[in-house]
């Protein structure tokens, strides 16, 4: 599809997509720094138009009612069938977006620009990535309608915490899978997409374990299931409470350890993901070492989540992981990488 914008303009608008990743998301910065073209734009675009979502659904600033609005709205936009304009959808979204906005609240303000960049993409890796997308849309309106009585997200169990995780990151795997499987053999092609909710899994529960804090201050979300708060009499409203952070760490360990049942696959995943249209195995197994890192650090700290308010690793490790990438590795290093990661930091 064409969209009848000069050439350069289109350059631009994607340099700008580039520029806004590495403003929001540290992981997926590193992701599209080591893949290559088209791959590169193709997964800079779709987590920009996922971002756009997953601002509104995180905004503790706009009312529940409102968010489901917007992403109702949102969906609609994205359907090349449906007659809303961007400019509609701009009208009711920017009376929300703060008078000094953050790099988040800036993607928002730029949905016009993103998805001009994205409709002038070939067809294919276009329609591959626009359901990934809308379902991700559809599933965050409908867990803010759900909960629109109580201010946020207050998840009551594992099965509703791994439905909260499909739609927020597990779409997002469908994306990728469609994207990079397009030049696989049908079985490895049907492999990676057996695989893909767990790699996709794996990553959301540990953002989860780990920010705590974080979404119940700055989101007014609860995502640790409130059956297993209960357990350890923790009222979901106290979840950050001083007295309560003995239960709290006992309920992350329980979500790291859920995490854990997905890294088998997740590496299986990775052990057959193609190094072709651009893309990279480093692009994905950085991220998948780097959730292998931090779960240590949440197994070994995780009181570190109630009491300081995160759990990172260090930035030596980090860059000691992205060094292991610099020349060749192979995927059978991955089992050996993860092993050393398990039980010490790599740098160390």
């Amino acid at each position: 599809m064409t969209t009848g914008q000069p050439e350069s303009d289109i350059d631009a608008d994607l340099e700008w997509c580039y520029e806004a990743v590495h403003g929001v998301s540290r992981t997926f910065s590193i992701t599209i720094d080591r893949l290559e073209e088209p791959m590169a734009r193709h997964i800079c675009l779709g987590y920009l138009l996922c971002r756009v979502a997953d601002t509104i659904e995180d905004a503790g600033h706009v009312p529940p009612d409102a968010q489901t609005e917007l992403l109702t709205a949102y969906d609609r936009l994205l359907d090349p069938e449906d007659p809303l304009t961007v400019e509609t959808f701009m009208d009711d979204v920017e009376p929300w977006i703060p008078a000094d906005p953050n790099e988040d609240w800036t993607v928002v303000a730029e949905t016009p620009r993103i998805l001009r960049t994205f409709e002038s993409l070939e067809e294919a890796p276009r329609e591959i990535m626009r359901d990934p997308v809308r379902e991700l849309v559809d599933g965050m309106a409908m867990f803010t309608d759900r909960y629109a009585d109580k201010g946020g997200l207050r998840l009551q169990t594992l099965e509703e915490l791994e439905e909260y995780c499909w739609y927020a990151a597990g779409t997002v795997g469908t994306l990728i899978t469609g994207l990079v499987a397009r030049s696989a053999s049908p079985d490895r092609a049907e492999e990676m997409r057996q695989n893909a909710r767990s790699f996709a899994l794996l990553l959301q529960l540990v953002n989860i374990a780990k920010d705590v804090e974080n979404d119940y201050h700055e989101e007014n979300n609860v995502y640790l299931p409130a059956e297993w708060l209960a357990e350890e009499d923790v009222d979901v409203e106290a979840v950050t409470a001083a007295d309560n952070r003995g239960g709290v760490t006992n309920v992350i360990r329980r979500v790291t350890a859920r995490a854990e049942n997905y890294l088998d696959d997740a590496q299986r995943y990775l052990e057959v993901v193609p190094e072709r249209h651009g893309n990279r195995l480093s692009a994905w197994a950085i991220p998948y070492l780097l959730a292998v890192g931090t779960m240590r650090e949440l197994r070994e700290r995780p009181e570190d989540v109630v009491r300081e308010g995160d759990v990172k690793i260090s930035r030596a490790e980090v860059y000691a992981v992205i060094q292991q990438f610099e020349d060749d590795v192979s995927r059978s290093h991955l089992s050996d990488l993860r092993r050393e990661m398990s039980e010490k930091p790599l740098h160390h």
